[in-house]
């Protein structure tokens, strides 16, 4: 892989975000380095787990990383022609915040999302106290007990 071009950092475990990565590598000419968190050294990309299990990462050709939308809107303007405009869009105030939204909407239900499967949730171990890495409020399932009285 040419080491110069930015690398689009992804969740190989969901469903979902691997049939994304296929649309990138199909319909766009010119695309980064596409890798599954999982197969990195995450510490030589100054990435954890963590950030790379709820948000794709992009990291530029001099090693700055961008989260979420703002990687997605860095994809579109590196992928150049019509994706650049959207790129650009993405990244102009209000509507930036609008794509941060719903890019949290999307992560957190991946799941559900066309290819999803319940390997693509985000991991439980990352709602700690009732919040999700995304900022969410989780709801803390009430556990009962099934098992019958004596």
């Amino acid at each position: 892989m040419n080491q110069a071009l930015p690398l689009l950092v992804f969740d190989g475990d969901c469903a979902f975000c691997t049939r994304c990565v296929r649309f990138i590598e199909r319909r766009m000419r010119r695309h980064p380095r596409i890798a599954s968190w999982q197969s990195l050294d995450l510490a030589a990309l100054n990435l954890t787990s963590a950030q790379c299990e709820t948000a794709v990462q992009w990291v530029d050709a001099q090693g700055a990383i961008s989260s979420a939308n703002i990687a997605i809107s860095r994809l579109l303007v590196f992928a150049g022609s019509g994706w650049r405009i959207f790129g650009f869009a993405l990244m102009v105030p209000g509507i930036r915040q609008v794509s941060a939204v719903v890019y949290r909407w999307v992560a957190k239900n991946r799941d559900r999302m066309p290819g999803g499967t319940a390997q693509c949730a985000l991991p439980q171990v990352e709602r700690v106290a009732g919040k999700s890495d995304l900022g969410d409020t989780v709801a803390t399932p009430e556990v009962r007990d099934s098992s019958p009285e004596l």
